[in-house]
């Protein structure tokens, strides 16, 4: 008999080794340690993008503080009214009518609705109407056309506004119509007669190129003295008017004024270089009176810009505050120089 307890080996329980897992499981596990790694490496560079943005939005943050505008967007806005400008002034005169027409409109309206905002009953559609007639009078009649159209522009604000006061609702206390008269007839002057002058300049002949080279001067001044106001500011020139505004900034605009002004006088208008001179040093009192004069209205408004119909500048008149009064300047020395 045989013992079945012996230590046989039982053939019921091979001791053979297991089988190899599936290759698709293999697979299925590197794929899986494959997506988990480029998951972490696009969480990194999701997590350095956010760092990146954030020290650019920082940085935005100290730039805008420091010179009190997002500079990239003024650059783009400021870039793409230069463009147009000089494609109106160059290709067809014609055009200019029409970019000078856009920029009273939007500069008449957005004054008007600052003082409005302040309590002043102003009209404004006819204040837009008499800066629309300024512009084909001033272009195709001259300086006479435009002192005669700029007063009976006034003349049509004032009975507007003389009408509206038959109204009870505008005899409501409060509401000085002798006042709302002056700032009617003031802010046709102050945007649409000076900007006539370029108008009447540019129409003549040869006026186009001295349009051109004030206008240029004028933002040379306004970089000039932001570059080195920025850089070197130091001494307030107008705290109580314009806290940013400073002597180094004044000092950096003289400079960029002589120097623009003689190139531009001896490249491209064809004069001596005296005129370039005369035409920096001038343009620097009235830019920098004019930039002086917009800040004392906001000021005694009580805002910080006159309107955010441009994104970086502030409004049209933020924009052209220096230029407006160098209008006259630069008309001036036009007829007499030129």
């Amino acid at each position: 008999m045989t013992d079945s307890s012996s230590g046989a080996p039982d053939a019921a329980s091979p001791s053979t080794p297991a089988a190899p897992a599936p290759a698709g499981a293999a697979r299925r596990r590197r794929g899986a340690v494959a997506r988990a790694d480029v998951e972490a490496k696009i969480h990194d560079v999701e997590v350095a993008l956010a760092d990146l943005e954030a020290r650019a939005r920082e940085m935005d943050a100290r730039i805008e503080a420091r010179a009190g505008r997002n500079l990239p967007k003024a650059i783009f806005f400021g870039l793409v009214l230069g463009l147009s400008l000089l494609f109106s002034l160059i290709v067809v005169k014609e055009l200019f009518m029409v970019f000078g027409a856009a920029l009273m409109v939007f500069t008449v309206y957005e004054l008007a609705s600052a003082l409005r905002f302040a309590g002043r009953d102003i009209p404004r559609i006819p204040l837009v109407i008499a800066s629309l007639a300024v512009v084909p009078s001033a272009f195709y009649l001259g300086a006479e056309g435009l002192w005669w159209s700029f007063l009976a522009g006034a003349v049509f604000v004032s009975l507007w506004r003389l009408a509206e006061s038959v109204r009870p609702s505008m005899r409501r206390p409060g509401v000085s119509l002798p006042v709302d008269l002056g700032a009617g007839v003031f802010v046709l002057a102050y945007v649409a007669l000076l900007g006539g002058f370029a108008i009447v300049m540019t129409a003549e002949e040869g006026g186009q190129w001295w349009t051109l080279a004030y206008l240029i001067v004028v933002i040379s001044i306004d970089t000039g003295a932001y570059v080195s106001g920025l850089s070197f500011g130091k001494h307030p020139m107008a705290p109580r008017i314009s806290p940013k505004k400073t002597w180094e900034g004044f000092a950096g605009s003289v400079v960029a004024a002589l120097v623009a002004g003689v190139l531009l006088a001896w490249l491209m208008l064809g004069e001596e270089w005296w005129v370039g001179v005369v035409l920096g040093l001038a343009l620097v009192g009235t830019a920098t009176l004019g930039d002086l004069t917009e800040s004392l209205i906001k000021r005694d408004l009580g805002i910080k810009d006159i309107s955010t119909w441009l994104p970086g500048h502030g409004g049209f008149l933020d924009r052209l505050d220096s230029i407006l009064p160098s209008t006259i300047v630069a008309y001036v020395l036009f007829t007499l120089l030129a």
